[in-house]
């Protein structure tokens, strides 16, 4: 195993683990600064596997003792593991190390936060708790005696013992290091129970601090809901007599699947009307299930090597949205997934950090948990399922569950089990897992007065260290609509495999047979966007209004207005004159049709992000301006406000939703819709409804709500202290108002607002919650006041990350992307930039996560 931190490993390089792992015996003297492990590990060699020196991951442990089958053994130790010499036969291995969770400030591992010990161990955190071969293909079970006065014990599977000062815990099932799980401390326990169709009686509970016992009923509803959905829709029962949940303050991501031991970030469990918004709560319901759904696709098959993360990442956001689309709005959901994709995965494909699904080679693991592995990797798993359909869907994932069970697999298992079951060759759509870059699906038209023809071409970009691309399979959804609005022909899915594909349509014949004029059709393409490709069309302004008034389809008649919308941004931030009459008639029709859903209209009222424009400027060869961007979107916000006024005060009277607060989706996209409409109106009424709301509200969502429409017009001062000092107790609620302020602030002011909040009293940048809370809305939530040509929030950025790194190299690494379009802009601002970027690699001792970012954006 090679010291050096900083050289790559590629996938091409797998060899399987020379040894197997029978048994795992654990025992944990907890102590904050002085925690003694004690390993016994049972290993045989495996005569499959390459013969390699026998080797131990171990990071941040002090080896006290080893020994094998009983004898006393010196292993060599570095600070990356231990090699040892062992015998050609099966052996006990034990080993005795000291670790400090209290100095554990990295938060991965075994560490602890604010008097509770925690772990943290996907991808390789289990190397900081004991010496171990801390590889996903190593599958053992677990059994786990922990030891300490703390009241509360856990550990993954089920409970076997437990006495005064010391609780056991086996877990029976195989499972890899990195779902290994342990929590100690002064706990609540909130319980309920789930019958499994076989009739089995689960015990769950969600374990919180005292005082948060009342924020725990929504997510044990939604773990209930998950649980029986999995069941009904891929037939996948829990197998454990357990199921714990545990809220924690401190932890790097959103939630981790460990075996019958969630544990999650209290942000992301932890919901009342109160002290949670709407979006809140329908991103716990669909993290709680995510991560139960990991059962499965994770847990009981798991990954062969990291390089196959999207396998169980991919898969289980796939799984997570066709949950919530179940559970909410099925287009809804469609739109809000296919916005996060174009707007951090198209970016991050389309910069320096652009990698495929399925990476060929790392440094740290840590940097490829994407928006690509996980978000566009769900999008490649919901191809398959349209190219193969439903019944074919359910059978490939039954024959992969039925083989691969108690294994660690790959890409190529999981598509086999679809080849197998429908006899066809998926070697060509195996190119998504192994291509970065978004595709661009250019069509063009033709149109002789009886028949129509559409060319589709397909082309993908180069991206670091693929120039050259493939052709791809693209199903293509489409349908052609009547100029009277019906159509004539219904969704059609293309499957397109080769670089160009021409598409006929006997018109004149269709409109014969439909008792139709014979007329040019209106294409509706990529329905429900059926493929995650970029769709360059030339298409007329009055074209995308027809399609915002007519498609059928939900996906596309959204687009439609997000494409008016978007042709008003891009021309008026490039200087210039843009025509918004058809987009604010557009919005007009949307708000007075009474069969749309309220969600639905909210998004309609949503104007694309300043990135988006931003992007779209740098792709048609410009260079954007933020200050630009943010003055159109400021400024068409007003004509729409200013137009539409009475509409949008009636639609915002029609969606009050009386009694008392429910998430259920009705309510929440009444909501929303009226929100939407409040931030609008307050540009007319100087603040009045918003004032109001603030004043009546009894619940987060509208209180926040309101608090943001007057802060964005410069007003809301008194809210402001008044928000504070009511909820400067609560954690969770405070990262709202630090995130909100510098969101909200002129571009001008940003950085000094941030600047400011880090000097505030509860500002605690060790937290990751709080961090993220004013750094992460200066980077994404406001553009134009990151890109501030004083290059003072560039400098700000720089700075903490420096502090954060040797702290949490994690959350500094992924800080560090929020430069990763340092390219697109003008020169100024790129030499600020890159300056930044280079003072940062430039800091003695870096982390090699944070290392690793840096240098791929800079291209080095």
């Amino acid at each position: 195993m090679p010291d050096n931190q900083h050289e790559k490993i590629f996938l091409s390089d797998y060899k399987a683990f020379p040894w197997k792992v029978d048994r795992v015996d654990l025992t944990f003297k907890l102590s904050p600064k002085a925690t003694r492990v004690l390993s016994r590990i049972a290993f045989r060699p495996d005569p499959a596997a390459p013969a390699a020196p026998f080797f131990l991951h171990g990071e941040s442990v002090r080896l006290i003792s080893a020994a094998i089958d009983g004898e006393p053994v010196s292993p060599d130790v570095t600070d990356r593991g231990l090699t040892c010499d062992v015998p050609d036969r099966p052996f006990l291995w034990e080993a005795e190390v000291e670790i400090s969770p209290e100095e554990n400030t990295a938060l991965e591992g075994l560490y602890m936060s604010n008097g509770i010990f925690s772990t943290q161990c996907e991808a390789e955190g289990f190397r900081r708790i004991t010496f171990y071969p801390d590889r996903p293909d190593v599958l053992a079970r677990f059994r786990v005696r922990i030891e300490s006065d703390l009241p509360v014990l856990l550990s993954n599977g089920n409970p076997v013992a437990s006495g005064k000062g010391f609780a056991e815990w086996d877990d029976p099932w195989p499972k890899p290091a990195y779902l290994f799980a342990l929590v100690a401390g002064d706990l609540q326990p909130v319980r309920d129970t789930f019958t499994t169709r076989s009739g089995r009686e689960v015990d769950l509970a969600i374990w919180v601090r005292k005082g948060d016992e009342h924020k725990c009923a929504w997510g044990l509803e939604s773990l209930k809901a998950s649980m029986k959905w999995d069941e009904e829709t891929y037939g996948r029962e829990y197998q454990l007599d357990i199921f714990n949940i545990v809220a924690v303050s401190d932890f790097n991501a959103g939630a981790m699947e460990n075996t019958g031991l969630n544990i999650f970030n209290s942000a992301l469990v932890l919901a009342s009307p109160e002290t949670a918004t709407d979006a809140e709560f329908e991103r716990i319901e669909g993290v709680i299930a995510h991560e139960y759904f990991h059962n499965w696709t994770g847990n009981r098959v798991t990954c062969r090597d990291w390089f196959q993360l999207s396998l169980k990442e991919g898969l289980t956001v796939y799984r997570d949205q066709q949950f919530t689309s179940d559970m909410r709005s099925a287009p809804v959901k469609r739109i809000e997934d296919a916005l996060l994709l174009r707007a951090r995965q198209f970016r991050e494909d389309g910069g320096p950090l652009a990698h495929p699904v399925r990476p060929e080679s790392f440094v740290e693991i840590n940097n490829f948990y994407t928006l690509t592995v996980y978000e566009k990797g769900a999008e490649v798993v919901g191809m398959l399922k349209r190219l193969v359909g439903d019944n074919a869907w359910r059978a490939g994932c039954d024959l992969y569950f039925e083989r691969h069970d108690g294994e660690a697999v790959t890409i190529e298992d999981w598509l086999a089990a679809f080849a197998d079951t429908m006899g066809r060759d998926l070697e060509q759509f195996k190119r998504w897992y192994s291509q970065a870059g978004t595709p661009r699906l250019s069509v063009k038209e033709d149109w002789d007065g009886q028949t129509y023809k559409l060319t589709l071409t397909q082309s993908t970009p180069p991206t670091p260290g693929q120039s050259d691309k493939l052709p791809l399979v693209i199903p293509v959804a489409i349908g052609l609509l009547h100029p009277d609005g019906a159509e004539i022909v219904g969704t059609t899915m293309v499957e397109m495999s080769q670089e160009t594909e021409v598409l006929t349509y006997d018109i004149a014949d269709l409109c014969k047979r439909q008792g139709k004029d014979v007329a040019r059709p209106v294409p509706s393409l990529l329905r429900g966007f059926s493929a995650p490709v970029i769709v360059e069309f030339e298409r007329p302004t009055e074209e995308n209004a027809f399609l915002l008034a007519h498609d059928t389809d939900p996906f596309n008649r959204w687009e439609a207005g997000r494409n008016l919308s978007r042709e008003v941004l891009l021309k008026r931030a490039a200087g210039e004159e843009a025509d918004d009459a058809h987009l604010v008639k557009g919005i007009s029709s949307v708000l007075r049709d009474t069969h749309l859903d309220p969600a639905f209209k909210a998004l309609v009222l949503g104007l694309p992000s300043e990135d988006d424009i931003a992007q779209g400027l740098h792709a048609a060869g410009k260079t954007p301006d933020p200050t630009a961007i943010h003055a159109a979107g400021e400024a068409l916000r007003d004509r729409i406000a200013e137009e539409l006024e009475p509409l949008l005060a009636k639609t915002f009277d029609e969606n009050q939703v009386p009694g008392p607060y429910s998430p259920d989706a009705a309510a929440a996209g009444k909501r929303s819709l009226a929100n939407r409409c409040l931030g609008l109106l307050s540009r007319r009424d100087d603040g009045a409804r918003a004032a109001a709301q603030y004043d009546s509200a009894d619940n987060m969502t509208l209180s926040l709500a309101a608090l943001s429409a007057l802060l964005n017009i410069g007003k809301g001062d008194a809210q402001l202290a008044d928000f504070e000092t009511k909820w400067r107790d609560d954690p969770l609620v405070m990262d709202k108002w630090f995130s909100l302020q510098v969101a909200s602030a002129a571009p001008e002011d940003a950085a000094t607002t941030a600047d400011r909040l880090t000097g505030h009293p509860a500002f605690n940048w060790k937290n990751p919650n709080r961090f993220r809370s004013v750094f992460s809305p200066l980077a994404n939530a406001n553009p134009a006041g990151f890109h501030d040509p004083s290059g003072k929030a560039y400098e700000l950025m720089a700075d903490w990350l420096i502090r954060l790194d040797p702290v949490n190299p994690s959350i500094a690494a992924r800080g560090s992307t929020a430069f990763d379009t340092w390219e697109r802009y003008d020169t100024g601002r790129q030499e600020k930039m890159r300056a930044a970027l280079q003072r940062i690699l430039d800091t003695p001792n870096l982390s090699r996560d944070t290392r690793e970012m840096v240098s791929r954006i800079l291209g080095d």
